[in-house]
């Protein structure tokens, strides 16, 4: 029998931001999804995460950020994923991120981002099947 891999996903808090109760909820809602997940802890820097997620052969990074950095953090993330080659990665991630201000993020290339109170269940959906439409395994 042909067992697949379970969805590697590195959770992350980027910059200043101390408030990772919400990313400890995800990550715990995410494993018991059935996911691998990478916690990197606070204050870490967009190379930080990337690499991480680099080393760790991630499917999907998943930043949480309620600082308002948002249009400064996911720009560097996506930009350091590119000249790494992870096309193949899903950045996704939710916090504190005006409506517009993720339009603008989607357009650039950062997948779904969701409002805080969203079901935990639709992000474990959403990351497994973007993992299974382009991360075939």
């Amino acid at each position: 029998m042909n067992q697949k891999r379970p969805v590697r996903v590195l959770v992350a808090k980027v910059g200043l931001d101390g408030h990772d109760r919400g990313a400890k909820v995800i990550a715990a809602s995410l494993r018991d999804a059935g996911m691998e997940v990478i916690y990197t802890g606070l204050r870490q820097t967009p190379e930080m995460v990337v690499n991480a997620a680099l080393q760790e052969d991630v499917d999907a990074i998943g930043v949480s950020i309620l600082s308002g950095a948002h249009m400064t953090v996911f720009p560097r993330i996506i930009k350091l994923m590119q000249e790494k080659g992870m096309d193949d990665v899903l950045l996704t991630g939710g916090g504190i991120i005006p409506e517009e201000d993720r339009e603008k993020l989607n357009k650039m290339g950062v997948g779904q981002l969701f409002a805080p109170g969203t079901n935990t269940s639709e992000i474990a959906i959403y990351i497994r099947d973007w993992t299974e439409k382009n991360r075939p395994f």
